[in-house]
C-alpha cells in the first residue's frame, strides 16, 4: 500500500461558530498533480495550512511523512518597490543555496535571464516562475502553489501549467495546485477535488466536470463552457508571454478564439452570478495568501 505524503481525515474547524472545514479527508500521494478547485471563501488555503500544519484543527487526524520537504509559492508577493534586491539575492532570503544552484534552479523554469534583474522590475509571469526557482531549491517532495498564475495572462498560464507538468516530471514530487479558475488547469491535473468547506466530489478531471455537484456548484453553463482545455500549438511565449519561434503565422487570432472561455466562476442554471460568502477567517474576497518583502 502507498504511503501518502500527507493524508487529512475527517478534518474539521470552525471560526466564529460558523464551519470552515466539515469533516475533510484528503490524501496526497508521491508524484501525482492534485487540484483544489472552489470559490473564493471555500476554505482552500485554510484546508492546505492545515495539512501543512500552519493551522490547528478542532478534529480529526493528519499524518505527514517523516522529514517531508515542502515548496511553497504563495498566490501574491508584495514587494516594497523602493526596496533594491535582485533575483540572485531574493533566492538566497529565506534558504541558503549556491549560485550555482540558483541559477540551476532559473534554468529549470526558463527565467535563467532575470537572474540579476530587479525583483520588483518583474512582470506577473517572470515573478510566479522566479517564485517556483525558489520553491525548487528546497528539493521539494511535495511542491504547493496558491493560484500559480495570478496576475499572467491566459497564453502565459498555459506555459506555467505546462511548466508545472514538466517539474514534476522531472523532479519526480508531487503537487498540490489550489485554483478556481477552471479552463485551464483542468487538463494539467490528475486529480481535481471539487472543494466548498467539505469535499463536494473528487476524481479524474472529466469525471469532476460531469459530477452533479460540481455542475451545481460552478453552474451548468460554466461547466458546459468550460470542457477540458488542451494548449496545443507550434510555437513558444517568452516569459512576458509574447509570441517567440514558432511557424511564422500571426496567432493573435487563434488564442482570440481558444482562449474565449467564460471566466465567471459562479452562474446558476438561467446564467445569474452569485458569490458565496467568504469562509470565517478566510482573506478578504480575492482569498490571497501574500507574502510581503520589506526593506
Amino acid at each position: 500500500m502507498t504511503v501518502p505524503l500527507i493524508e487529512g481525515q475527517d478534518l474539521s474547524l470552525s471560526f466564529g461558530g460558523e464551519a470552515v472545514l466539515d469533516n475533510v479527508s484528503l490524501a496526497i500521494l508521491a508524484g501525482e498533480i492534485i487540484t483544489l478547485i472552489g470559490p473564493n471563501g471555500a476554505g482552500k488555503s485554510t484546508l492546505v495550512k492545515a495539512l501543512l500544519g500552519l493551522q490547528a484543527v478542532e478534529r480529526g487526524k493528519i499524518t505527514r511523512k517523516p522529514g517531508l520537504r515542502v515548496g511553497y509559492v504563495p498566490q501574491k508577493l508584495a514587494i516594497d518597490r523602493v526596496l533594491p534586491m535582485t533575483v540572485k539575492r531574493f533566492l538566497n532570503l529565506t534558504h541558503h543555496a549556491s549560485l550555482a544552484d540558483r541559477i540551476e534552479a532559473l534554468t529549470q523554469v526558463g527565467a535563467r535571464s532575470v537572474l540579476n534583474s530587479q525583483i520588483g522590475d518583474l512582470s506577473g509571469g517572470e515573478t510566479q516562475r522566479v517564485m517556483l526557482a525558489r520553491a525548487l531549491l528546497r528539493k521539494p517532495d511535495l511542491l504547493v502553489l496558491d493560484e500559480p498564475t495570478q496576475g499572467v495572462d491566459v497564453a502565459g498560464q498555459a506555459d506555467l501549467y505546462r511548466l508545472i507538468e514538466t517539474i514534476r516530471r522531472d523532479q519526480g514530487c508531487a503537487v498540490l495546485m489550489i485554483s478556481h479558475d477552471l479552463h485551464l488547469v483542468m487538463a494539467k491535473t490528475d486529480k481535481v477535488v471539487c472543494f466548498n468547506r467539505h469535499v463536494c466530489c473528487s476524481g479524474l478531471p472529466e469525471t469532476v466536470r460531469q459530477h452533479p455537484e460540481y455542475r451545481s456548484l460552478f453552474g451548468y453553463q460554466a461547466a458546459d463552457a468550460i470542457g477540458i482545455y488542451h494548449h496545443e500549438h507550434d510555437h513558444e511565449h517568452d516569459l512576458s508571454g509574447q509570441i517567440v519561434g514558432g511557424c511564422g503565422h500571426d496567432h493573435g487570432n487563434e488564442h482570440a478564439h481558444t482562449h474565449n472561455h467564460d471566466h465567471h466562476d459562479h452562474h446558476d442554471h438561467h446564467g445569474h452570478s452569485h458569490a458565496l460568502p467568504n469562509a470565517p477567517g478566510e482573506q478578504a474576497s480575492t482569498g490571497q495568501t501574500k507574502e510581503h518583502i520589506h526593506g
